[in-house]
């Protein structure tokens, strides 16, 4: 029984191993190398809507598939680079391109960093300002002739509970 259950884990191990073999491979043929540069290209800047952060080159989502087939059609159509990025962008949204453009929808994209580098060196120069001012009326503080009495009395009392302290302690 412990033999026919290793075999069976054997032939299930092999089979499982050889799943991606039977993965599609998308093969193209093109009529120019200057074609299957702009292929390469489009597909490399192209970003998935699927997967968010890879490319349709990259992307194995069924919706990228389409998105390589349709670059690839249109290129053989005869279709210029800034044509099939203008169909995508149509099509897809802003989205599929790693740098969207400047607009009113997207300001907030570019200004964004800026902005919270601008807030945040405000906040720093604002609390180094503040400390610093603290330390200086600490500083110049004066204290009257009771309130000087008041407070060596005061570190008279802490250094003898120290001492006390230290005496139980040893």
């Amino acid at each position: 029984m412990k033999r026919l259950s290793i075999l069976l884990a054997s032939i299930l191990l092999v089979f499982t191993a050889a799943l991606p073999v039977y993965a599609a491979i998308e093969v193209h043929s093109f009529d120019n190398i200057e074609q299957e540069e702009t292929f390469q290209e489009l597909t490399a800047t192209l970003r998935c809507p699927k997967c968010q952060n890879n490319t349709i080159g990259d992307s194995e989502a069924p919706l990228a598939q389409d998105m390589r087939q349709k670059v690839y059609d249109m290129l053989q159509q005869g279709k210029e680079k800034q044509d099939i990025v203008d169909y995508m962008i149509a099509r897809y949204g802003n989205f599929v391109t790693y740098e969207p453009p400047v607009m009113l929808s997207t300001i907030i994209l570019w200004l964004g960093p800026l902005l919270f580098i601008a807030i945040g060196f405000t906040v720093l120069v604002m609390r180094s300002r503040r400390t610093t001012v603290t330390d200086n009326t600490e500083q110049t503080v004066d204290l009257d002739e009771q309130e000087a009495q008041r407070l060596k009395s005061l570190l008279a009392e802490m250094e003898q509970a120290e001492n006390k302290d230290d005496k139980v302690k040893r």
